[in-house]
């Protein structure tokens, strides 16, 4: 299996992200998922096999089942003529999207407690300004879910921020729109996640303008942009057992690393490890056997 983790084709690089290559193709936008790594906001050299298919299908599967409840930037999977060339090296793993403007946050659901928002909660009792009840313990099950955005940093880490802070962003109209899609979707998805015995802990969604209408874009419920625990193992107090990054997370909690870059050498199996867990979770979401 040939690794993804820098594209180079002939047309105007439009933008490159920490695991995405996007291409202008004039009126509309070629989004490229690569095998690429990020961990702590730092991308490392070696890729993850089958990571930017996983990526590219499964969006493609949760934006086909939310497209009721909110639009999306996907125009399709067919290709440029020109790239016939590199077709096998870009299937599965690239999208004919919509040039939307993105709006710039981080729409970020919690419906359990994890992550930084267990370290803001231990703290002050709060997360993104949102009270909680006393006495919760690390990835217990929130009374509701809440909508704890963030900044979008293109270098570096993104911020939590308070809903105040989106509506002075976008506006208070737009903030409002964005809080309720993202409560909304969080609740379908987390919903069927449950049924393929997956709890959908925490997500980050990102919204565009196109045609004067909020869309979703880049990708949704991914591994990457999602905190997926299997069910049967679901014990709070602790941390989870996980179908995403945390995985390698973990493992480089025990480094010693300072986060920084240059990103060390990941032993073959914690990539092997992290392939599988992407795969699992492909294949439970959707139900059907991820295709090597």
């Amino acid at each position: 299996m040939q690794v993804i983790t820098e594209t180079s084709l002939p047309f105007p690089l439009f933008r490159r992200g920490k695991v995405r290559d996007t291409y202008d193709l004039g009126d509309s936008l070629l989004m490229i998922a690569t095998d690429r790594l990020s961990a702590f906001d730092v991308v490392f050299a070696q890729g993850i096999p089958y990571k930017g298919i996983v990526l590219t299908q499964l969006s493609l599967f949760w934006f086909d089942y939310l497209k009721d409840v909110v639009e999306n930037h996907v125009l399709g999977e067919k290709l440029p003529a020109s790239l016939k060339k590199s077709e096998e090296m870009l299937a599965r793993r690239s999208l004919i999207v919509k040039k939307a403007q993105p709006l710039p946050v981080e729409c970020v659901v919690r419906g359990y407690l994890s992550g930084s928002g267990w370290k803001d909660y231990k703290k002050s009792g709060a997360v993104c300004g949102i009270a909680l009840p006393k006495g919760l313990r690390e990835s217990e099950r929130l009374p509701e879910p809440i909508f704890t955005p963030s900044t979008k940093a293109d270098v570096g880490h993104d911020e939590n921020i308070g809903f105040e802070h989106v509506a002075k962003k976008v506006g208070e109209k737009t903030a409002n729109t964005l809080r309720d899609l993202s409560l909304k979707i969080y609740k379908k998805a987390s919903a069927h996640a449950e049924k393929c015995g997956i709890i959908l802990a925490d997500t980050k969604f990102e919204f565009g303008i196109f045609n004067g209408k909020i869309i979703l874009i880049d990708e949704v419920l991914t591994p990457d942009s999602s905190r997926f625990w299997p069910a049967d193992q679901y014990s709070p107090g602790r941390p989870q057992p996980a179908f995403d990054k945390q995985y390698v997370r973990d493992y480089l909690e025990g480094l010693g690393w300072d986060k920084k870059p240059p990103a060390p050498q990941l032993p073959e199996k914690i990539i092997a490890g992290t392939s599988k867990r992407y795969i699992e979770a492909y294949e439970k979401i959707t139900g059907k056997k991820f295709e090597r």
